[in-house]
């Protein structure tokens, strides 16, 4: 993958090429994390090519990236959800280079460089505590033993299983309100019965999450603001 700034209708933007063999047309989408336009282009297409596809489709770039929430970045005086609660970064660069949770504060300390790093850091750890904990109970409920989970950061996908009931979620479900949470940790749990989404699958969320349909619609509306922080 390379990155090149373009002009688009005047403005400046750093756009993500990508070549695909596999593709068969180009496509055009933009990073829901970064804003940044990731073009791909099939195998026998030339970049004068994309190029072109690329000016065509300036007004929906645009719009995209318009449409896009707010970033908020991990600084001093950022508000941070915590599963529905409201805290702020407060940072004290003479306190040790770590993160403690004071009431609706989170305060980090060390060096102002290190803020992002350091509450990234924090913030996942928290979640893969919460996930793995609401993984399991529900796996007793199903009378499964505990599964591995893992946490991470992806840019399409809440939550997994693998094929061998491997577990992963995204780190950002933490920022989510808790029935947010538990209806994606229900969700991949219930893929350990049944893998795919039939009839089955969907009681079998329910059991585990009942009402689970208002925390679904909520990620449809929401979720991309989650994918903002940081």
């Amino acid at each position: 993958m390379i990155t090149k700034t373009y002009v688009l209708d005047g403005l400046e933007l750093p756009v993500e090429i990508r070549r695909n063999r596999r593709a068969r047309r180009i496509t055009l989408s933009i990073d829901a994390q970064t804003g940044t336009p990731q073009l791909v282009i099939p195998r026998g297409t030339s970049y004068a090519e994309a190029l072109k596809f690329l000016h065509r489709e300036s007004d929906w770039i645009l719009n995209k990236i318009d449409e896009l929430p707010p970033r908020v970045l991990f600084e001093d005086g950022a508000g941070v959800p915590l599963l529905g609660r409201k805290c702020r970064i407060r940072h004290l660069p003479l306190l040790p280079p770590e993160v403690c949770r004071e009431g609706d504060e989170l305060v980090v300390g060390g060096r102002d460089k290190d803020v992002k790093y350091r509450v990234t850091e924090w913030l996942t750890n928290a979640a893969r505590e919460k996930l793995t904990e609401l993984a399991q109970q529900k796996m007793r409920s199903l009378g499964r033993s505990s599964a591995k989970v893992s946490v991470r950061d992806p840019k399409t996908r809440w939550g997994s299983c693998s094929e061998q009931g491997y577990l992963s979620f995204s780190w950002r479900l933490i920022l989510a309100p808790p029935s947010v949470m538990d209806y994606v940790v229900a969700h991949e749990v219930a893929h350990l019965n049944e893998f795919d989404h039939g009839p089955n699958f969907w009681l079998l969320v329910e059991r585990l999450c009942p009402r689970h349909r208002m925390p679904k619609h909520w990620l449809t509306r929401h979720g991309a603001k989650l994918l903002r922080y940081g």
